[in-house]
């Protein structure tokens, strides 16, 4: 049964940084674009950040723009969301997916934070931003 495992989360002070990994077990994520999405209380999932299979293409929110980096190690069959300079905005449960319809190696431009569509989730990590 494919697996996508989030960890990282956690307890973070505005400013502070938290790396995300996204790891797959009986899965390769080799020739699969990967997403990023969060789900704060009370609102709809969001994506964040998508990569391409290649590593070559990512796109991210407006609202992480400068702050998150998104990067691949296929050597571990991990995707990775670096971010730093947290806000409290950015509390959420974080979510990787992959297995987008008809989009399996690239982020779509108009689509990719869209969490209709996509084959595989993770079960969430949470991050808490406050002081």
């Amino acid at each position: 049964q494919v697996q996508l495992v989030e960890s990282g989360g956690g307890l973070v002070q505005p400013g502070g940084s938290l790396r995300l990994s996204c790891a797959a077990f009986r899965f390769t994520l080799d020739y699969y674009a990967v997403t990023w999405f969060r789900q704060a209380p009370g609102k709809e999932r969001e994506g964040v950040s998508c990569i391409s299979s290649s590593g070559l293409s990512t796109y991210y929110a407006d609202s992480v723009k400068g702050r998150f980096t998104i990067s691949r190690d296929k050597s571990k069959n991990t995707v990775y969301l670096q971010m730093n300079n947290l806000k409290v905005e950015d509390t959420a449960v974080y979510y990787c997916a992959t297995g987008r319809s008809s989009f399996l190696e690239g982020c779509p431009p108009a689509s990719w934070s869209r969490p209709e569509g996509m084959t595989y989730w993770g079960k969430g990590t949470l991050v808490t931003v406050s002081s």
